[in-house]
């Protein structure tokens, strides 16, 4: 899913296919809860922050920060970043999901060992 830039009134917005993201929050509006939106974009960006710290793949994401848009909803921006750690994070991601996966297929498997030897003392 490639990003897109447009341009609404000259100003910036960045929006996927389904124009889920609306434009950055320049001209705050008093009616909108920012804090809120930016507040969870904060707790976000800082726990990516640790797990990224803790594989020392912080030096590669200098741009990650909270944000958040016109709309209210917190934004996590991890900035401009090198190829290699983009495909860095899409391997660890995948590596992640295939693991909890596998661990969910393990716990799948013992519930009905357990339901068998159950069912067979009964």
């Amino acid at each position: 899913m490639t990003p897109t830039h447009t341009t609404q009134e000259g100003t910036d917005v960045m929006t996927d296919r389904r124009g889920v993201v609306a434009k950055r929050a320049e001209n705050l509006s008093q009616d909108v809860p920012y804090v809120r939106g930016w507040a969870r974009a904060c707790r976000g960006a800082g726990a990516l922050a640790m797990q990224l710290t803790a594989l020392g793949l912080e030096p590669d994401f200098p741009g990650l920060a909270a944000d958040v848009n016109v709309a209210g909803d917190g934004l996590v921006r991890l900035g401009a970043i090198r190829p290699e750690a983009a495909q860095l994070l899409a391997e660890l991601i995948v590596s992640g999901l295939a693991k909890e996966m596998a661990d969910h297929s393990e716990a799948l498997a013992q519930e009905a060992r357990e339901g068998r030897h159950n069912s067979s003392a009964a």
